[in-house]
């Protein structure tokens, strides 16, 4: 097991190889240590709680701040986003102010752009308070599990991982759930109001319990271009993906420059990273087959997993007349053998082939996936429930291992910024799952209407003998049109988000492929490293 360091999960901006400063501190006891766990275990929850309590609320904030619900997804993919740009500092930042300042700092600013979120009056707003919210977020987990690290003995570090790792899984399974009852019970806003005492209280305890076991401090250069070139093509990429539809993709100059300008941005980013002396991203580790092939599956299946995450809750809340509380409901079970098996692959992870455990859940995904394909407008609550129920236990067999594979055979000194690469190429995905997720869910509907609707003559068929039956009711021909309209767009959105279901469990099946490229770490390997993984 590797020694604890610094930025245990972020991406430290050195030279490959330089030497990194570890926590060499003796383990808390009895209250300190309770009350340590619990102040880091909060700010775990609250930030990966925020990335999924608004999923259920996007159809309530798209309808009061005036937007359709495809763009009422950048408060989702601007969080994201900004998340990724930022998690490759937490090395530099760490070793510039200290472990325990930065993760307090962070904490008090993720309160303060939580409750400036709330207040937001137009999507323009919100986007800009999420991404600020996004930015502050960066060092927040990884710290935490630093933090975490250095309390425990380490005989007890499994221990640790394990208490971390569920932390992250009880929070997607109480996002939908909290936020739909609030949504529907109180007001959206809200959702981001509930982190202001939970922040502040975590803040304090933290600060109270750490402050005597801050980290050394010293400067280092921070590579300014090549940050700036990171800002730039994931933003242009970003906005490219969340804006094609609305702009009619290529045919738009703006998406064109988009797309020219993330490129490009791209291109020069991998030139710089590999000559520059202190790289903010150390590209280097993509030469190592491990790290390419675990950090690409670890990527591309949570873009899957994201984008049909985002995906259900809109399917359920838009075309299935669920409430956002009843969507969190549908996607609650998610967590719980989530919760009850990651313990266990914690422990199992470095005597089992991770290989085996992620070909494991892979498989899961894709016959869960397989199962929501099937859905229709007929199906009830309980078959939308039990795909769900199935999806936790392939999530704890998903992160762990994967990232065990990823870190595998890297030096310890290396770790910080291989975990912060991965996170970041990971967070990245999930962000682009969603915007392309949405865009082909509306995509795959406008083709699936115009089937519906191409062998309708008016007057004739069913067509015409329902068009009767909804005027004898009482309506308006043009009332009557917008109802078969309706019923029309809820087969196609539904057939839509089946085609995307369907796919995306085939690219699951794909993926298995690519776990295999890695070689199986040796026994007793990198198994601590893997509780950055979500």
């Amino acid at each position: 097991m590797s020694t604890p360091s610094t930025a245990a999960a972020g991406s430290a901006p050195r030279a490959p190889g330089a030497p990194i400063q570890p926590l060499r501190l003796s383990p808390l006891h009895g209250p300190a240590l309770l009350l340590g766990t619990m102040a880091l275990s909060l700010a775990t929850f609250m930030n990966v709680l925020d990335s999924s309590i608004a999923n259920v609320a996007i159809p309530a904030i798209s309808g009061d701040l005036g937007v359709s619900p495809t763009q009422g997804t950048w408060v989702i993919t601007s969080f994201g986003v900004a998340n990724a740009i930022s998690v490759p500092l937490t090395g530099w930042l760490t070793q510039r102010f200290g472990a325990v300042r930065l993760f307090t700092v962070s904490v008090l600013l993720f309160v303060l752009t939580s409750w400036l979120c709330g207040f937001a009056t137009s999507l323009e707003m919100l986007v800009f308070f999420r991404v600020l919210q996004g930015l502050v977020a960066g060092p927040m987990i990884p710290l935490s599990q630093t933090l975490l690290l250095s309390s425990y003995p380490t005989a007890m570090a499994g221990t640790a991982l394990a208490l971390w790792g569920v932390t992250t899984l009880v929070a997607p399974v109480v996002g939908p759930l909290l936020g739909g009852w609030i949504t529907d019970n109180i007001s959206w806003p809200w959702i981001f109001y509930i982190n202001v005492p939970v922040g502040l209280f975590a803040a304090a305890l933290t600060w109270g319990i750490y402050r005597q076991r801050e980290t050394p401090t010293r400067k280092l250069p921070i590579d300014t271009i090549g940050l700036a070139l990171l800002v730039l093509w994931v933003g242009a990429l970003q906005l490219m993906l969340d804006k094609g539809k609305e702009l009619d993709w290529f045919s738009s100059g703006e998406i064109i420059g988009l797309a020219v300008a993330a490129v490009i941005g791209l291109a020069v980013f991998i030139v710089w990273e590999l000559t520059d002396a202190h790289p903010v991203v150390d590209l280097r580790l993509f030469a190592r087959r491990n790290f390419a092939a675990g950090s690409l599956a670890l990527s591309i299946a949570y873009g899957l997993f994201f984008g049909n995450v985002v995906l259900l809750p809109l399917w359920l809340q838009q075309w299935m007349g669920y409430t956002a509380t009843s969507a969190g409901m549908a996607l609650a079970p998610v967590g719980i053998f989530a919760i009850l098996l990651t313990p266990l692959v914690g422990k199992k992870v470095g005597q089992w082939d991770p290989r085996k455990m992620a070909t494991g859940a892979f498989i899961v995904f894709a016959l869960v996936l397989w199962l929501r394909s099937h859905f229709t407008t007929q199906t009830d609550f309980i078959h939308i429930l039990i795909p769900t129920l199935l999806q936790g236990g392939a999530m704890a067999f998903f992160f762990i291992p994967l990232t065990t594979l990823t870190l595998a055979g890297l030096p310890p000194e290396r770790i910080p910024a291989a975990a912060g690469l991965s996170n970041f190429v990971r967070i990245t995905a999930g962000a682009m799952g969603t915007s392309i997720a949405t865009t082909l869910w509306d995509n795959r509907a406008t083709m699936h209407h115009a089937h519906l609707t191409e062998g309708l003559i008016q007057g004739q068929g069913v067509f015409g003998q329902t068009l009767q039956n909804l005027q004898a009711a009482g309506m308006s021909q043009a009332q009557a049109l917008a109802q078969i309209n309706q019923l029309i767009n809820q087969q196609a959105f539904t057939r839509a988000a089946d085609d995307i279901f369907l796919g995306s469990s085939v690219l699951f099946l794909l993926l298995i492929a690519m776990i295999w490229l890695t070689k199986r770490p040796e026994r007793g390997g990198a198994a601590a490293d893997a509780g950055g993984a979500h």
